[in-house]
């Protein structure tokens, strides 16, 4: 709803999910029509990010008593998403998705609508390598993503496709100051760090060491530079979520302001 009202008041921006939980839309023929509705509404500018969701609680809360795999529902869901954007009669039976003779018209407005899995998981590196158009991994350190980029060209390759197609385009935390440490003091202050701080207990377990400071866009203009192209120079194709890290409407404002004028100009 928030793109669909966006991309109204736009013409060239694109609108990139970051990321929409499958697991937690039981109705894939609904979902895919809702997606192919934003494309036509926004001329073909919709980027789909999909994944598990942050916390496996919020699952459990809607479907209580229900075992499944995420990770497998998924990437089962996205094979059912693609085909019905493919097929004029399209027909699913699935683990978790079923669907008979479903027409679903109109495709979207992209020949091929882009789909991304999102997250750190090396199982998404395999399913993005198979079958999707990009990855998103969220909050890596740059030598994580350096390595994980790597191993994700080499299975793109042994699954037969061209590894210039797919996009990498990581999820990171922005927050902007004229001065390091007092934009790094204003970062902890924000909801966006206690967000960070209790996703150390789930989706970046693996990273309860390190400081998300120390790995997101937080800092001075030129730290900021440096470590976006950085980002750039590891693999990155562009970045599909930046998320402000900011208290108040001005603030996420000013933020807006500051990395269009001081930041963007200068990453390659």
């Amino acid at each position: 709803m928030t793109y669909a009202f966006l991309a109204a008041h736009t013409k060239r921006l694109r609108f990139g999910t970051g990321v929409l939980v499958l697991p937690m839309r039981r109705d894939i023929v609904v979902t895919a029509k809702q997606i192919a509705t934003l494309d036509h509404l926004s001329n073909g500018r919709a980027e789909i990010g999909v994944g598990v969701g942050a916390y496996r609680e919020e699952f459990e809360a809607l479907n209580p008593g229900t075992q499944v795999h995420r990770g497998d529902m998924v990437e089962e869901g996205v094979k059912a998403l693609q085909l019905l954007f493919s097929e004029r009669n399209a027909s699913f039976d699935g683990k978790y998705y079923q669907f008979k003779d479903v027409e679903l018209y109109p495709k979207p407005k992209q020949k091929r609508l882009p789909i991304y899995f999102g997250g750190n998981s090396p199982n998404h590196l395999r399913r993005t390598a198979k079958s999707a158009d990009g990855w998103i991994p969220a909050g890596l350190p740059l030598e994580t993503l350096r390595r994980m980029v790597g191993e994700l060209k080499q299975m793109t390759e042994e699954a037969g496709r061209n590894f210039a197609d797919i996009q990498v385009a990581p999820q990171y935390v922005l927050h902007l100051g004229r001065d390091q440490e007092k934009a790094v003091a204003s970062y902890q202050r924000s909801q966006m760090y206690k967000h960070f701080e209790s996703l150390k207990k789930s989706t970046l377990k693996a990273q309860r060491a390190t400081k998300s400071e120390d790995i997101n866009l937080i800092g001075s203009f030129q730290t900021v530079i440096d470590r976006a192209n950085a980002f750039r120079d590891a693999g990155v194709t562009h970045f599909l979520g930046l998320f402000i890290a900011a208290n108040s409407v001005s603030e996420f404002l000013d933020q807006m302001q500051m990395f269009a004028e001081e930041v963007r100009p200068n990453i390659r």
